[in-house]
Order: C-alpha cells, then sequence, then structure tokens
C-alpha cells in the first residue's frame, strides 16, 4: 500500500508551485522528505535548481537514473479544494507534483532493498516547461560523470484509463521548435500608404505559405504542424498605416532531420517574402524540445514492468504532438518514456481546473520498482 506521506508530499508541493528556473524551495522541500525517509548521497545544484539522489548498491553495478520535474506553469488554478496552490497565476498543471512524488515514493521501497550490486539515480529536474531543464542536466559534468547507462521517465495522460500503460516504440512525443519572425517596413499616413510599406500583405502571405508546409497525418513521418500563436502589427491609430509587424510560431515534428529541413524551408518562405514586399526582417528561433526517442532495450523493460504489474497496455503507432525535453537525455543514454493513463474524466493537461488523480501515483511507484528490479537482477 502507498505510504500517507507520499500523498501528503504531493499536495503540499501542489500548494506551493514555483516556475521554470525558480525552483529552489521546490527542490528543498523533497530533500528534506529524502533525509526524513531514506537519507543517501545527494547532487545538489545539477542545472541549477535541480538535484539528484544517489542510491548504490555493494557492487559495481547497472546504473539507472529515474527522472522526474520540477516546475510549475504560469496558470491561475480554479480549484478550490485545501491543497490549492498557494500563489497567484502560478500552478501545478502538469501534474509535476504528482510525478515527484511518484519519484520521491521510491524512498521507502529502496529502503528495504538488497540488491548485490547496481545504483540508482533519482533525478529531480528544472525547467521542463521551457526545455532549458534536461539540456542543462546532460551538459552538467557532475551528471556526466555519474555515467548512468539507462533514463526512465513517465508523464501521466488525461483522457486515458486510469493505470493503462501507454507505450510508443518509436518515441514519446514531438520534436518541438518555437520561432519568431519580425518584419520592418515604413510608417506613413493611414491616407497615404504608397508613402510607406505596410507589412500587412507579407504577413499575410506568410501565414498561407507557412501553412501550405505542412503534413498534418500524425501516421505520416513527414508529419509537421505550424502553428501561429502571436501576431502583432501596428497600433490602435487608425491615422497610421504601421511599419512593424512581429509574428510568433510554434512547428513539431517527429524527427530532428524533418525539423532542420523545415526550418530551410520556412526560412525560404519568409526571406522570398520580404524580398517581394522590400521589408527587412529578423528570425528568431526561440524554444526547443528535441524529440523523444525510446530505446528498444528500455521500452522492453516498461512492457516487462506493465505485464509483471498485469496493467493494461496501450500501444501508440505515434508519438504524442507536445514537447518534452526528455529528449536531450534520448541523445546521450538509453532512454525511455511511458504514458500513465491519468483517468477519462480528467481534465486535460495545461488547464486551469486540472488535478494529478493521486490513485495512480502507486501505479507509477509500481512500474519504476519492476523497472529496477528487473535490470539489476540481470546485471
Amino acid at each position: 500500500m502507498i505510504h500517507p506521506e507520499i500523498i501528503e508530499l504531493r499536495k503540499e508541493l501542489h500548494s506551493h508551485p514555483e516556475l521554470s528556473c525558480f525552483e529552489h524551495e521546490t527542490a528543498k522541500r523533497i530533500q528534506r522528505f529524502i533525509n526524513e525517509h531514506n537519507p543517501t548521497e545527494i547532487l545538489d545544484g545539477i542545472g541549477e535548481t535541480g538535484f539528484a539522489a544517489i542510491y548504490k548498491f555493494p557492487k559495481k553495478g547497472k546504473s539507472i537514473t529515474i527522472r522526474c520535474e520540477l516546475d510549475a506553469l504560469p496558470i491561475q488554478e480554479e480549484n478550490q479544494f485545501l491543497h490549492k496552490s498557494k500563489y497567484k497565476g502560478i500552478s501545478h498543471k502538469c501534474g509535476h507534483d504528482g510525478h515527484m512524488a511518484i519519484v520521491s515514493g521510491l524512498l521507502f521501497w529502496l529502503k528495504k532493498s538488497s540488491f548485490s550490486s547496481g545504483e540508482v539515480i533519482l533525478l529531480f529536474q528544472p525547467a521542463e516547461e521551457n526545455g532549458k531543464g534536461a539540456k542543462e542536466v546532460v551538459t552538467d559534468e557532475r551528471f556526466k560523470n555519474l555515467n548512468t547507462d539507462y533514463v526512465f521517465a513517465l508523464h501521466n495522460i488525461p483522457k486515458e484509463p486510469l493505470h493503462n500503460i501507454i507505450v510508443i516504440n518509436k518515441g514519446f512525443s514531438a520534436e518541438v521548435q518555437s520561432f519568431n519572425v519580425r518584419l520592418k517596413g515604413k510608417k506613413s499616413h493611414a491616407s497615404e500608404p504608397e508613402n510607406g510599406n505596410n507589412p500587412a500583405l507579407a504577413l499575410s502571405n506568410i501565414i498561407s505559405l507557412l501553412s501550405s508546409l505542412e503534413v498534418t497525418d500524425p501516421e505520416d513521418e513527414n508529419f509537421s504542424l505550424i502553428t501561429p500563436v502571436h501576431i502583432n502589427m501596428g497600433q490602435i491609430a487608425y491615422g497610421i498605416s504601421p511599419e512593424n509587424a512581429e509574428l510568433h510560431y510554434t512547428m513539431r515534428t517527429w524527427s530532428g532531420e524533418k525539423t532542420t529541413h523545415l526550418k530551410s524551408q520556412i526560412t525560404s518562405v519568409i526571406e522570398n517574402t520580404c524580398e517581394k514586399y522590400e521589408l527587412k526582417h529578423e528570425i528568431e528561433w526561440l524554444e526547443y524540445f528535441p524529440a523523444s526517442t525510446n530505446h528498444t532495450e528500455s521500452t522492453n523493460y516498461i512492457i516487462k514492468a506493465a505485464k509483471k504489474n498485469s496493467y493494461k497496455i496501450t500501444k501508440r503507432s505515434y508519438p504524442f504532438k507536445f514537447g518534452e525535453d526528455f529528449g536531450w537525455f534520448s541523445k546521450e543514454y538509453k532512454t525511455a518514456m511511458f504514458g500513465l493513463g491519468a483517468g477519462i474524466e480528467t481534465p486535460a493537461l495545461h488547464n486551469s481546473d486540472y488535478d494529478f488523480p493521486d490513485e495512480i501515483i502507486e501505479t507509477g511507484i509500481n512500474m519504476f520498482r519492476s523497472i529496477i528490479s528487473t535490470i539489476l537482477e540481470e546485471s
């Protein structure tokens, strides 16, 4: 049965959310929990605000990292339960509080474990939501020096049945790249637009042409989604024909190769359009989430764990469309990420009324326990 302290920790973390790169108190809360229930070596300040708790067994063997995320989102919570967020405009609407509780819950089991060899690293990673955290962790020399063999993670998935384990052979999540386009023409009186250079038509053409690059069928290996998220042009002044415009996009593909090709196409569209309309332009590439690919060996351990615990397995034929910076680990290690059904009636991720369902904490713990046991018993 799940320890009640884990549920209490989850609700405490939910009540005290912190944004990406500012998870100082969140990290301290979990470290206090570790020191109280199963003290061990702590590698602090990984990726600035993250840390790792390292549990070593007598002999050298396989090293397994179990990763979760520390950060919350800039969303005002609508829920009115007792553990609601205490901070205006910040809340755990992606379930990272639950992910942290699951990984922290492994402490009680590890305390009783008696593997003859190997190592388990509980990694509490910062800044997943802005795509910066995992990159900072994998490039941190102290984490590199741990020489871990495997990195596993999960993500709760609302609208899927409770406790279902969702496995994707190709990869867990999309490659995501955001960008900003700035256009500069020439300002004029609105009654004499011919004396200036209004970027409106160029904006319209860019939006239309970028849309034509999309391949929206997720079953297609060339899948590409290019979503406009913000447009700004001129000001509310009816006597002025504006000179400046700004357009923000996020694009999604299934692979780094496709992303590189699509970036080239996007750049050509913008350059050609601006040349046609005699506009100056700048392209700024912003938040980047590499595709999270699943290693075959690691995926097989997930499937074995689900079967061992008699959890229903749902196999998806293509990744989730959202971004997940776990992809940075995929570039360096044998990784696998799985989905954990959070319930058909649970509000969607990033909704203001979402709350992580405590019922699946034990499911997550059981999955990681079985993955760790299988690997360390083989080594």
